[in-house]
């Protein structure tokens, strides 16, 4: 690797450390719902797509199954998410988001929106959309 893209990669390195921490800092600060951005997600995903399984819900918010049990005791406890039985399979499980479920969810959604444009908020569509492109990109290619 040559000199002057190990500078970049180290200094691109650097700034999304940076930008973690303050994303991670201002919803710490600013959280007033008790719950992580994984539980959100995990919210998130199950309204717009429906049930699922826990071996899916990890895969797509990338942490382990013991994550998932981690973020769903929480969720459960909390009557945000339900634990069922499939249909096509009794011995299998799935999480679904209930009706309280969807409702912290909304009330979520203008924090996050909030966060979210105090850090992207001054980049146009066109940025915002390559921006996303590139982070999916390390995402499908960091696997």
């Amino acid at each position: 690797m040559d000199n002057q893209r190990y500078e970049h990669l180290t200094s691109l390195f650097e700034v999304v450390s940076s930008l973690e921490r303050k994303w991670a800092n201002e919803w710490n600060q600013k959280n007033h719902l008790g719950f992580s951005k994984s539980h959100i997600l995990l919210l998130e995903l199950l309204a717009k797509e429906g049930p699922k399984r826990p071996s899916v819900i990890a895969e797509r918010l990338q942490v382990t199954t013991g994550g998932v049990t981690v973020l769903t005791t929480k969720l459960i406890n909390a009557g945000f998410i339900e634990k069922t039985q499939s249909n096509a399979d009794r011995r299998s499980s799935q999480i679904a988001i209930t009706l309280e479920g969807k409702k912290i969810l909304e009330e979520s959604r203008s924090h996050v929106t909030e966060m979210v444009n105090s850090m992207f908020g001054m980049l146009s569509n066109e940025e915002l959309k390559t921006l996303h492109t590139i982070f999916e990109k390390c995402l499908l290619n960091s696997k």
